[in-house]
């Protein structure tokens, strides 16, 4: 038998020891959060930046990749709708008569048309609302329909699809003067030769309808001279294009100054798409093609294709093709391709 009295320990004895024993468990214990020391904070920065710096231009690539279909799908659509255009009227759009005119509703698609090749194939591409604004001689209409921007004729690359401050010194002969306008990146092919564009049509319907074709003639781009496909007061049908559908310009991206992106100071920037025949929507192929770039100020940069895209711009051909060009292209193959009957061949190897 054990006379051995049981220990008695008084509660408040054993607080103390409690309390210790459950501090120290706690502040061993590995789940208490710990804070960052700078040097790690400034390691985890880094690695972050590094990331950034080795995705961003994978990132920015991809954006560029699908901006350069957009752009070639424009073309695309442009083209196809010429090709429409044809098909029902039997000639490519006309490229009117002057930079003095926008596109007239009135009057139809021939000759007596003043409006420019893109004025004519908006019925063709889905937009008849547009191309009709202007109906029964409403000047108003007119004004509203050069100030609408269009997203087909723009490349996404260059700049959005808005409105642009119109700062031409002159007015339109038949609409009222727009309060901005639309513009275009893309251009007709009006072929190798002359590039005068000085002229700025007949003062009025009137003297337009009764000037004589010698008198027409008279003027620089015409069809005596012309050697493209959308030229002054053109009616280009498949069967003059002798050189073949298929090696021949239809239409493509233009060169543009950066610094003229958004401003009107350029004379191939200062009107909108809904003129006539002019530098900015008529190119040729008497000069090489050039991508955008700041500083290049000749007489050429007026009047040659070419784009802000890297490497290659794009061009339609009268097949209904789109095709990459590249900017090293031959100059005599590029001058060949802008001429639709000087019967000479085109390496295609050397796009």
């Amino acid at each position: 038998m054990d006379t051995t009295s049981p220990r008695i320990e008084h509660p408040a004895l054993r607080t103390p020891y409690s309390v210790l024993r459950i501090g120290r468990s706690t502040a061993s214990s590995p789940l208490t959060p710990r804070a960052f020391t700078l040097v790690e904070l400034l390691v985890v920065i880094t690695i972050i930046g590094i990331l950034i710096a080795l995705l961003l231009p994978a990132v920015q690539s991809a954006r560029e990749a699908a901006r350069r279909l957009q752009c070639a799908n424009n073309i695309k659509q442009l083209a196809l709708g010429c090709l429409q255009h044809e098909e029902k009227q039997g000639f490519l759009p006309t490229g009117g008569w002057g930079w003095g005119y926008a596109g007239d509703p009135d009057r139809g698609f021939s000759k007596r048309q003043p409006g420019g090749w893109h004025f004519n194939v908006l019925p063709f591409i889905d937009l008849g609302d547009l191309y009709d604004l202007g109906l029964n001689g409403n000047r108003d209409g007119g004004r509203r329909m050069a100030e609408t921007p269009v997203t087909v004729f723009q490349c996404p690359t260059r700049r959005k699809a808005i409105a642009y401050p119109f700062t031409h010194g002159s007015n339109f002969v038949n609409i009222d003067r727009p309060r901005a306008i639309g513009r275009s990146d893309y251009a007709a092919n009006a072929g190798d030769g002359c590039v005068d564009t000085y002229y700025y049509g007949p003062g009025s319907y009137g003297e337009g309808d009764a000037m004589s074709e010698a008198q027409w003639q008279s003027q620089c781009g015409t069809s005596h001279e012309a050697t493209g496909v959308i030229f002054r007061r053109s009616e280009c049908k498949m069967a003059s294009i002798t050189d073949g559908e298929s090696y021949t310009y239809l239409l493509g991206e233009r060169y543009l100054s950066p610094a003229n992106y958004e401003e009107g100071g350029s004379c191939d920037n200062d009107q909108g798409w809904v003129l006539a025949y002019d530098y900015d929507v008529n190119r040729w192929t008497s000069y090489p093609p050039v991508q955008d770039r700041a500083g290049y100020g000749d007489f050429g940069c007026n009047v040659v294709f070419g784009s802000s895209h890297a490497g290659t711009f794009a061009m339609a051909l009268c097949d209904g093709s789109v095709r990459w060009i590249r900017y090293s292209i031959d100059p005599e193959n590029h001058r060949r391709l802008g001429n639709r009957k000087d019967g000479r061949s085109v390496d295609e190897s050397k796009f």
